[in-house]
């Protein structure tokens, strides 16, 4: 075979290579300016971080000074009360220290009225008050606070407390601790705030911190909430019993915490703003909720991207023509190769192969003139060879034909020996049993009898093994599928034709798929109960509705079913250890007809002793009917 185009410029292959490097390197010098906007991205990060640390720090600083202003604030009002502990000491003198004693209504007048009495157990309990809002209220509830107030009552001195929300009722007052006397209560006295609430109001923690939230254009809201949890900087949002849960926890564990929301692109963050202070009992110690938004910092990724994105597509864009111009000067060599290559293919054998480019090239099209000179002498051997195939596989196919039919014919014969078996034997067995019937009515001697008992179990056996053979036959040889069949009056027919057995059934009609061969389930399950269990067994039949299966349990309270041979109970011809084991067809037959049917059947101990055997059906109606 001739080759063409062996007079051309031979190029080398490396050329080709070289030039698709540089063609490759090319996109890599595209991806600068994607490294450029990955750090741009990560520098903008940074900032928005050190903007919230210096935002977060800010606030912290600033309620510091808030709290440091109003705590000189609620000193100034120390010694005023005190000296109002006077009155409160003397009426406790004067009833002997029995608190319910005390006319705390006229100290309180006493006071002008400007202050309220409470008396605290050493239970943490306002046992009197003149404020009657708070009384009964437990200072166990808030476990440190109890601790402090019983480390002041047994400490026996004076002790001011800030200004501070009444816990049962929100109300702000100035407190004030003094142990009684003989350290059984704790004498309390509470400030009301129109005595400083115009001059402490001037300092607020929400003013301090929104001129610094003013110059974080990233927050979108700001809420403070104290020690219990208690909103008092800040509106109320739809979702605060979450967010409530996560103050306490920012609070309860006094760090920071954050939480992220993709999907509105929010970040909250909890920071828990220390103001305890060792010289007071309320703990003046805060949680500020700040909410970011991650919209702008987010937009601004997008942008860079989208710009850089379009550099670098129109960079690819050039390329890529670049690399086509390049590739079809590379290829053609090989596409005219392919072409000729696929012409042979078809059939053409005597086609030229046309070569031209790169050396490599040259020789390949020498090697498939080769190939393809040896492919036409391995075609006349293989044709020659196809030939013999065809004539072997005939002779092949006539044996087939031979052995089928000789397969056929020996099946028809099988199945009629079986029919000529069933037919005949199930009559010679009933002829059998009818005359040892008779013949029991004339025996009188035991021993005879005996014999004849014997004698009619094993035509029992017999008929038994019939009947399994017909079913066997009647399933293996194909049946109808399954269709609607009222399991109510199968169960019922079956127990009528169990007279000698107690069976106890309380069912309603329910149509399941199966077919008429079913009541062979429930005729062998009742034999087998009453064979193993005696006259005597109590036999309970069930049947539960579940959704789209019916599941039928057949239970005794028998000897039940030793454990050993539990796994192979529904295998073919297993018996068991009992010596009025059968033929071990009948769990077998059931197994084979419920799995057609489409259920499952399994063996179970009964709690109170006996065996179960449930199976399911499905319901006819319910989409599982063919």
């Amino acid at each position: 075979m001739a080759v063409k185009g062996l007079n051309r410029p031979v190029i080398p292959f490396m050329a080709y290579l070289l030039a698709a490097i540089l063609l490759a390197m090319t996109p890599a010098i595209c991806l600068i300016p994607l490294v450029d906007s990955v750090e741009v991205w990560q520098g903008l990060e940074a900032n928005t971080r050190d903007l919230r640390a210096q935002t977060e720090s800010g606030i912290l600083l600033s309620m510091g000074l808030v709290d440091t202003g109003l705590k000189l604030f609620d000193n100034t009002l120390n010694h005023e009360m005190e000296e109002a502990f006077g009155p409160v000491v003397a009426e406790y003198e004067r009833a002997e220290g029995n608190p319910g004693a005390m006319d705390l209504s006229r100290v309180r007048e006493e006071l002008d009225g400007r202050m309220e009495i409470y008396i605290i157990n050493e239970s943490g309990v306002i046992e009197y008050t003149t404020y009657l809002p708070e009384l009964g209220y437990d200072f166990r509830e808030i476990p440190y606070f109890y601790d402090r107030i019983t480390e002041i009552r047994l400490g026996g001195f004076f002790s001011a407390d800030r200004v501070v929300a009444g816990i049962p009722t929100g109300e702000f007052r100035k407190y004030a601790y003094l142990p009684s006397p003989d350290h059984r209560y704790l004498l309390e006295l509470g400030l009301a705030p129109s005595e400083f609430h115009e001059s402490r109001m001037a300092l607020k923690y929400g003013d301090a911190v929104r001129e610094l939230v003013n110059l974080n254009p990233e927050i979108l809201k700001i809420r403070i909430f104290d020690c219990l949890g208690t909103r008092i900087v800040g509106e109320e949002c739809p979702d605060d019993d979450r967010r409530l849960s996560l103050v306490r926890q920012a609070y309860r564990e006094r760090t920071t915490l954050e939480v992220e929301n993709a999907t509105a692109r929010e970040l909250t963050r909890y920071l828990f703003v220390d103001l305890s202070d060792n010289d007071y009992a309320s703990d003046m110690s805060m949680v500020v909720e700040l909410t970011y938004t991650t919209k702008a910092a987010e937009e601004k990724v997008a942008g860079m991207f989208a710009r850089q994105g379009g550099v670098l597509l129109f960079g690819f864009a050039l390329i890529g023509c670049l690399c086509a111009v390049a590739m079809h000067s590379l290829i053609r060599p090989v596409r005219n190769f392919v072409e000729d290559v696929d012409l042979i293919a078809s059939g053409d054998l005597d086609h030229p192969v046309r070569v031209g480019g790169s050396e490599e090239l040259v020789h390949l099209g020498e090697s498939v003139s080769a190939m393809v000179g040896s492919l036409k002498e391995t075609i006349q051997r293989v044709r020659a060879s196809e030939e013999a195939i065809i004539r072997h596989s005939h002779t092949l196919e006539e044996q087939v034909r031979e052995r089928t039919a000789d397969l056929e014919e020996s099946n028809r014969m099988t199945t009629l020996l079986l029919d000529i078996m069933r037919h005949d034997i199930s009559n010679a067995n009933n002829v059998a049993n009818l005359y040892a019937d008779l013949l029991a009515t004339e025996i009188e001697e035991e021993a005879e009898a005996e014999l004849l008992r014997r004698a009619k179990a094993g035509l029992a056996k017999s008929i038994e093994i019939a009947r399994d053979v017909n079913t066997i036959q009647h399933i293996e040889g194909g049946l109808p599928s399954p269709g609607p069949v009222d399991l109510d009056r199968i169960i019922r027919a079956e127990i009528e034709r169990s007279p000698g057995a107690r069976i106890t059934y309380t069912g309603r009609p329910v149509e399941v798929l199966a077919d008429d061969l079913l009541s062979e389930v429930f005729t062998n399950l009742i034999g087998n109960a009453v064979k193993f269990g005696g006259p005597e067994v109590g036999i309970t039949i069930r049947v539960e509705e579940l959704g789209e299966e019916v599941v039928v349990s057949v239970e005794d309270d028998g000897p039940g079913i030793p454990d050993a041979v539990k796994p192979r109970l529904f295998e073919r011809l297993s018996r068991g250890t009992y010596k009025e084991s059968g033929t071990g067809l009948g769990l077998y037959i059931c197994r084979m007809l419920i799995t057609r049917y489409g259920g499952e059947i399994r063996v179970e101990d009964r709690p109170e002793g006996g065996t179960a055997i449930r199976f399911s059906l499905r319901r006819a109606g319910t989409g599982g009917e063919p």
